[in-house]
């Protein structure tokens, strides 16, 4: 049984307060970053039993053992990778589609990559629903290793925790360019921010937190995380 209009929740009004509450009040107020965030309505991204916790500031389940992350992460990993207007941005690890939707709406021209087929296919949809999926680019495959006939990019992104910032990564990382990822154990988990100017890098611990395991040839065995 549907809802009535009355009683749908009122989703612009706690996109508005998880924006105040959970980015800006927490020192994220780059307003291209907090008008990304309110163009980009969560609730579409979350299994429709979970819509009314999409604004809450927690992970969510999206099915395949897999989870949107919680909205003060999304935007404190994006304020890190500063996605410059018209950049280049590799996401590994698609999931639902938000995060990939949130760089889009943020100017930026987006390549993202999943290994399972059916997230990719329903992220591809949601995008297309709010009409963002031309500045992005689908691929099914392994993220660990990247998509070399694509590279270089200015910035990438890395939404799933290996051991280490995967080495094809940072081959395919473009001068000056910044990476953004979750690394180490399954349960201890830092995101570090990687600057590249040459053939030098230099890797900096950010912020403590906890990601699904990246699973591929630079990451973990499917068989050991699922």
């Amino acid at each position: 049984m549907s809802e009535s209009p009355d009683q749908q929740p009122d989703f612009l009004a706690q996109r508005r307060a998880m924006i105040f509450d959970h980015i800006h009040q927490r020192g994220l107020r780059d307003q291209r970053l907090l008008a990304a965030f309110e163009a980009v309505p969560r609730e579409l991204f979350v299994p429709d039993h979970l819509r009314a916790a999409a604004y809450e500031d927690r992970p969510l389940p999206i099915g395949h053992g897999q989870t949107i992350s919680q909205p003060y992460i999304v935007a404190y990993m994006t304020a890190q990778l500063d996605p410059l207007q018209d950049a280049r941005v590799l996401e590994v690890g698609t999931g639902s589609g938000y995060q990939a939707a949130i760089l889009a709406a943020s100017g930026a021209h987006v390549y993202t990559i999943e290994r399972i087929a059916e997230l990719s296919a329903q992220a591809q949809e949601r995008l297309r629903t709010l009409h963002l999926d031309g500045d992005v680019h689908f691929v099914v495959g392994d993220g660990s290793v990247g998509l070399l006939h694509h590279a270089p990019f200015e910035r990438i992104i890395v939404t799933a925790a290996a051991a280490r910032v995967p080495p094809p990564l940072i081959e395919q990382l473009a001068d000056n360019g910044i990476l953004i990822a979750p690394v180490g154990a399954e349960s201890v988990q830092t995101i570090v921010r990687v600057v590249r100017t040459g053939r030098r890098t230099i890797e900096t611990p950010l912020l403590g937190c906890r990601f699904v395991r990246l699973i591929g040839q630079e990451g973990a065995r499917s068989s050991d995380a699922e």
